[in-house]
């Protein structure tokens, strides 16, 4: 089943939801709901929201409830978006203009801050302390995993394991929560509610590992930006270290990595990648990344066999073998 088959059968309240979207970042200030519909306008999966109201399939559905976590969970994961790219100097995403790029940096920074406080605004509206806890505990390790990432810029020697517990704090648990909460909202047994959770975390990884090997392999018309852009900016992901990890190609790899780095940026980057693809390192973070999918998959044993769990398995292959 493809992606917009399962988004069908949800179409009538992912509708709903946008419309939420586009409703929370409306303002008074020209500038700042400009801005912030610019970003909504340019699209995305949506993927954080489906999995809010999938999982929620599991327990008592309400859609007025699950609004207030799905909008909350789109609006944080847009408003570290615009972050990124100003971090990351990113002219374009999802081939539209960034917001940075558009406009300028302090609008950029503005602007992700007021999409980050509409979100916490609407979650307040639900009166549970568990999501509450759970919503600002991520938070606090994305920001973590933010500034992890800004450190190991050109970080050559960082492991596997300072890579993975990035990509866990950056990426990971959001979409972790996004299958919690949803649970947790709808009032599902603790039990379905771990057991969401886990799944969420492994898609999570096998999400970004999948995003970074993109990068590497990907056309711009696919990924939305230029490909080489991790390289470019000194984000060193894991096809990268495990390439480096490779002795046919360390040397020179090391080599284009300091010429990048040295011309802040500018450097031509399709010599460093095509290094990397003659590497082992591509295949080594492909098995690392199927393994999360089956742990994904594995998570979902013992949950009833309705519906949302198919459309799950499904999101998981999706995920496992998306080329944008």
């Amino acid at each position: 089943m493809k992606l917009l088959d399962i988004f069908s059968k949800l179409k009538g309240d992912i509708n709903q939801i946008e419309r939420e979207l586009e409703k929370s970042v409306t303002f008074d200030d020209g500038l700042l709901s400009e801005a912030s519909l610019h970003l909504l306008k340019a699209g995305g999966k949506r993927l954080r929201p489906v999995f809010v109201l999938l999982a929620g399939k599991f327990g008592h559905y309400n859609l007025d409830v699950l609004q207030k976590i799905a909008v909350p969970l789109e609006l944080i994961h847009m408003s570290s978006l615009v972050h990124d790219d100003v971090i990351d100097d990113a002219t374009t995403r999802r081939g539209q203009l960034t917001v940075k790029s558009k406009w300028d940096n302090r609008v950029a920074m503005y602007t992700g801050d007021y999409i980050f406080g509409k979100a916490l605004t609407i979650a307040t509206e639900l009166n549970n302390p568990f999501i509450h806890q759970m919503l600002s505990k991520s938070l606090v390790q994305m920001s973590i995993g933010e500034m992890e990432q800004i450190r190991d810029f050109f970080n050559t020697e960082q492991t596997i394991r300072n890579y993975l517990l990035r990509i866990r704090r950056k990426t990971a648990l959001l979409i972790a929560i996004s299958c919690q909460l949803g649970a947790a909202a709808a009032d599902a047994d603790r039990q379905t509610v771990n057991r969401l959770y886990s799944y969420g975390y492994n898609i999570g990884m096998n999400f970004q590992i999948r995003d970074d090997l993109l990068d590497l392999f990907g056309t711009e018309k696919q990924i939305g930006k230029p490909p080489g852009s991790d390289i470019r900016q000194g984000n060193i992901t894991l096809p990268v270290i495990l390439a480096l990890r490779d002795e046919k190609v360390r040397g020179p790899l090391l080599e284009e990595i300091s010429r990048i780095k040295q011309s802040n940026g500018s450097a031509d980057t399709a010599p460093a990648i095509k290094l990397i693809r003659e590497s082992s390192g591509i295949g080594l973070a492909d098995q690392l990344a199927n393994r999360y999918l089956e742990k994904a998959l594995h998570a979902l044993e013992g949950l009833p066999a309705i519906g949302a769990k198919k459309n799950l398995i499904d999101i998981a292959h999706f995920v496992g073998k998306r080329n944008y």
